[in-house]
Order: C-alpha cells, then structure tokens, then sequence
C-alpha cells in the first residue's frame, strides 16, 4: 500500500537526518498542517525528519500500520537513524477541539511532550491510554512510531491546534521539547 502511494504522481517523501529524536508526518497534505508542524520542529531542534506529503488533489489515507519501511528505503534510513521518534497527525472528535491526544508506546515521553504542550495555555493533553479512541493511541507494533528502539510517542491534533497561532505555539513547544531530549541517552527506559 505504501509501495502505490509513494509511486502516486505529485506525491512527495521527505527524509532529512538530523538527531537521534525524529518527527514525522506520514499524512502531510492529508492531515492538514500537520508536514509543516514536524519540518518547523526538525528545523528549529535539529531532529530528524520523515513525511509523506500528498498534493492537494489526493486523499488517500494509508493507515500508519502499512508504512512498511521495506517499502521505502528513506523510511527505513529515519527508523534506523533515530532513537525515539514523535509522530504528528491529524483528528477530529465532537467536544475535543482543543484536545491533544498523547499515544505510542514511549510513555515517559508522552508525559513529556504533554507536559511541553500543556504549557500552550489553551490545550488539553490526554495522555491516559484508556481515554484516547482505540483506533487513535498508536500502540500497534507496526506502526513505525513503535519502531525505533526505544519506540515513540504518537501525537494526534486537532485542525483547530494544526492552524494560525496555535500551530505556532504547539510548534514552539515541541521544538522546545526536542532541543532538550536526551533521546540518545535512551530516555524513558
């Protein structure tokens, strides 16, 4: 699946190595905001980088699972160049507007990034697995958030939080968060 839309026409796949923390995007030009949010964060903290980014014509949403990184060489050379990555995407919920939802299988650095978060007075950080929907807390072994070895956090935003000032100061956070995360110290074991 990932193999198809990779090959799509205007459809763009972005690596740039950076630290041992890396941001993704795997639903840029999708998720809207969300490419710009972790490519501000690379560039402003020195992270590494990955995203797949659609034109505005395509709306095919590949579920993260099927990111198979033996379907893409850039996508394998990010997991093997970090240690820990943050994954951003995009959701929407009646009553969550702005809500973060904190998921992937590094805990002790989803209360990091919620904690970095809650600093931008107007969201709300949920870091409690039980209370993010199932289909959104980015546990599954496969889905390349999990695959680095010391695993990620899986960061779902609202439209609301991936626009105008907001995204600035969610972007801020993060970047802020990743400057100053001991990720190749294996933070969070």
């Amino acid at each position: 699946m990932l193999a198809d839309l990779l090959a799509t026409p205007g459809v763009r796949e972005v690596h740039a190595a950076g630290g041992d923390l890396g941001v993704m995007a795997l639903h840029g030009g999708l998720e809207e905001g969300t490419f710009e949010i972790a490519e501000a964060v690379a560039d402003a903290s020195g992270a590494s980088l990955y995203a797949v980014v659609q034109p505005d014509d395509l709306a095919w949403h590949v579920p993260s699972i099927e990111y198979d990184p033996a379907a893409s060489p850039a996508l394998r050379a990010f997991l093997d160049g970090v240690a820990t990555v943050v994954s951003i995407h995009g959701f929407g919920r009646i009553g969550m507007r702005h809500t973060a939802l904190v998921g992937g299988r590094n805990r002790p650095l989803g209360a990091r990034v919620a904690a970095a978060l809650r600093r931008h007075g107007e969201l709300r950080a949920v870091t409690d697995i039980s209370k993010i929907p199932r289909t959104l807390r980015g546990l599954h072994p496969r889905n390349p958030v999990n695959l680095p070895r010391h695993q990620g956090v899986q960061l779902e935003l609202t439209a609301d939080l991936r626009r105008g000032r907001h995204r600035a100061a969610l972007t801020a956070a993060l970047a802020d968060m990743a400057m100053s995360h001991p990720a190749a110290a294996g933070y969070g074991l």
